[in-house]
């Protein structure tokens, strides 16, 4: 096995540069070329099926069949004069991937041959196997009708020879078994509710749009060395690994200059990125050592979900082609940073408002305030959902360290903002609130331009932090579907916002002014939000037992934290605009119980695997070599001069002793608790046990396995070292 290490650090060492080769034509005139889009339509649909189409996407309108049979052939026509000769339907299961199966644009002509065809209703609908996702039990295998249906909120788009048509994915019953079916819905339940407590403040808002602005943090290391780690190969992470004496200590990784082939890798991304319509803005090195990021131009949330997860999909693609293999875990090395994928979260109305933006008088500040407000009542009441929806076997090992937000929501406004809620709770209905939208540094040097400082700083310790208008949702994972967090945000602001309107109303009803109504409620709210409002050090232990004192969600057990989607509130959230069912809301959390005692499951196996069969015999051989050593020189040396010569091999060996009988000891009472777990049926007590009694042998096992990699000669040890998978590009 050592041989096939400095096989794989000889082999990425001597790599050379794979140019990307960019098109011949400015991004702007070659930009969604491969995507059915409006520009697309217009060019090959009648003007009439394009006016329904457009109007039927903009109004949030069902599509029919008639439509859709008008569409299909001006799309197979679009799709096959790009070079597609197969399409799919293209969904997100409950897995946190994508699914697709292709057909070929052909039928049967009556004729013993071949004519390529396209339906309305193909494109509409498709019937696949249902029973092989998880379902978490409203499928049996018997059972296996499902259906994919046509969002055309999210244009189709054409990879290799194929036509992607995003879609949802539902059972013959109709229930959810997808993460974009219920995402539409929430979505829709915040645009109504935003529309209705707009119109308090413009009688013009007939549509509120959330929109999405996600950054991918994300690892590269070299093919070979990930061939040559099991543990990454299998469960996407280092499942042992000593920390390299220089990591990300001095800071000097993060916005430093892009090495050449992580440069080739990012600039063909782009170019395939730009050519599926992905507005791809911003690429950096990121803090750790082979991290870095990439980000768009936010977009509306639903498209923004399905270019996320293409992304995703393009950079293992891509990657392959420079030799590189993308990490998305959220902790692949222990010791340095993790990566995440923050979710820049806002609402803005067809008049073009943001409504985390300040306004210019009293009544649009109020308005300002009033969503502000209705978002830290959403993340106050609904304190363990939102953390429920980005919680994971692997996201668990990011948060609460190097730099990761911490496993407790809370929010961080900055002091202007605060200041101004702290200021509005002691107000009178006739005090106008003033928010500089920017403020001026003057730096004194010359050539420097005067600075514009927004108004919140930024806190890195807060998972969910207003950055001027929009909130960050920083503690979403590196390789989750955004669609997650976004459905139970939307769904629990929708809830709210409806809520505040239901409050404002009856006062109203009541002989209230609507100014004073509002001025009664939001006073009211900003005093029962504050306990998720945090502007401090989210790292610290002082902030645990604050956290727990103010009422804010402290689980750190993901199986437990799942429990949060069935509670009476959560169930009451998702009810509004029928976005989860109690039923479905049940039957997700054992898919997420599954998932997590399988992840953790398998990630058991590669260690129990990697100790007996990897770790432990190179150190019984290194042993073995000592002992030689040893025993020649008691055969050469009188006692006295052999004690004082052999002395440190006497303590290697002692010690390379101790490590391998614990990792030993370790292994197979991790092996039993395993079996043990596995005889319960219960998908959340299976769950709960493997975290409470397998998960823990991970760090120890790990601990001793770490000592033996320092131990062990260098040129013994089979698997590469930290130094090798994050320096060597």
């Amino acid at each position: 096995m050592s041989n096939i290490r400095f096989h794989a650090v000889e082999t990425a060492s001597n790599r050379k540069v794979s140019v990307a080769t960019p098109p011949q034509a400015k991004v702007s005139e070659y930009f969604g070329c491969k995507v059915f889009n409006r520009k697309a339509m217009s060019q090959y649909l009648s003007k009439e099926t394009f006016r329904e189409i457009t109007s039927a996407i903009d109004n949030g309108k069902p599509v029919s069949l008639e439509l859709a049979a008008h569409i299909a052939p001006s799309m197979r026509m679009w799709a096959m004069e790009n070079g597609a000769t197969h399409y799919t339907h293209w969904f997100h299961p409950l897995t946190d991937g994508t699914a697709e199966k292709h057909d070929a644009f052909v039928e049967h002509d009556g004729k013993g041959g071949m004519i390529e065809e396209f339906s309305g209703k193909i494109l509409a609908q498709q019937e696949p196997d249902a029973s092989s996702f998880p379902n978490g039990g409203l499928r049996s295998t018997f059972e296996a009708r499902g259906y994919s249906a046509w969002d055309p909120s999210s244009p189709a788009f054409i990879v290799g020879d194929t036509l992607f048509i995003p879609t949802i994915f539902i059972s013959y019953a109709g229930e959810a078994l997808d993460y974009k079916a219920p995402l539409l819905k929430a979505l829709d339940a915040v645009n109504k509710a935003a529309v209705g407590v707009c119109r308090y403040f413009s009688s013009d808002v007939s549509r509120v749009q959330s929109s999405l602005g996600w950054e991918q943090e994300y690892f590269l290391i070299d093919e070979e060395l990930f061939n040559a780690r099991p543990d990454i190969v299998l469960t996407g992470r280092t499942l042992m690994g000593h920390e390299s004496a220089k990591n990300q200590q001095l800071e000097d990784h993060y916005f430093g200059a892009i090495p050449r082939r992580v440069l080739a890798f990012m600039q063909e991304l782009e170019y395939e990125g730009w050519k599926l319509g992905i507005p791809l803005k911003t690429r950096h090195n990121e803090v750790a050592p082979n991290q870095f990021e990439l980000a768009p131009i936010y977009e509306e949330c639903n498209l923004a979900v399905d270019h996320n997860l293409l992304v995703m999909s393009l950079m293992r693609d891509v990657a392959r082609r420079h030799n590189f293999r993308v990490l998305l875990h959220e902790k692949p090395f222990k010791g340095i940073n993790g990566s995440g994928k923050h979710n820049n979260w806002s609402l803005g109305t067809d008049t073009g408002v943001n409504l985390f933006s300040p306004g210019k008088n009293s009544m649009e500040n109020l308005r300002f305030v009033t969503f502000i407000v209705n978002t830290l009542m959403a993340l106050y009441k609904n304190n363990a959902l939102i953390k429920a929806s980005i919680a994971s076997a692997t996201n668990a090992h990011r948060l609460g360290a190097n730099e990761a937000p911490p496993a407790i929501i809370s929010s961080f406004l900055g002091k202007q903002v605060s200041d101004i809620l702290d200021a509005f709770e002691k107000s009178s209905v006739d005090d106008a609130i003033k928010v500089d939208s920017k403020k001026q540094i003057k730096l004194g040097v010359g050539q420097i331009p005067e600075l514009l400082v927004d108004n919140t700083d930024r806190n890195r310790t807060s998972p969910f932090a207003f950055t001027g208008n929009r909130f960050e949702f920083r503690a979403v994972g590196s390789v989750a579907n955004c669609a997650s967090a976004m459905t139970a945000l939307n769904a629990a602001v929708a809830y709210q916002l409806k809520e505040f309107k239901t409050e404002v109303d009856s006062l109203i009803d009541g002989g209230m002014s609507k100014k004073e109504a509002l001025y009664s409620v939001l006073k009211k709210y900003i005093k029962a939000s504050k306990p998720v409002r945090f502007d401090g050090n989210g790292y610290s232990e002082e902030w645990k037992k604050e956290a727990a004192k103010r009422g804010l969600d402290c689980e750190t057990s993901v199986p437990l934290i799942y429990d949060a989607y069935t509670s009476a509130q959560s169930v009451k959230v998702f009810a509004n605009g029928n976005i989860h069912t109690k039923k479905e809301l049940e039957t997700r959390n054992e898919v997420k119980w599954e998932i997590y005692t399988k992840k953790i499951q398998i990630e058991a196996r590669v260690l129990g695997d990697l100790s007996h069969n990897h770790i432990i015999p190179v150190a019984i051989r290194y042993q073995s070599l000592l002992l030689d050593n040893v025993a020649k020189l008691k055969a050469v040396f009188p006692d006295a001069k052999f004690k004082s010569l052999a002395g440190e091999q006497m303590r290697l060996i002692q010690s390379i002793n101790d490590h391998i009988s614990e990792v030993t000891k370790d292994v197979d009472k991790m092996i039993d608790c395993r079996k043990k777990a596995n005889k319960i049926e219960d998908a959340r007590e299976k769950a709960i046990a493997y975290h409470d009694t397998v998960l823990p042998y991970f760090d120890t096992i790990r601990y001793h396995i770490d000592k033996l990699e320092l131990l062990v000669d260098n040129e013994m040890w089979p698997l590469p070292k930290y130094r090798e998978l994050l320096f060597v590009r």
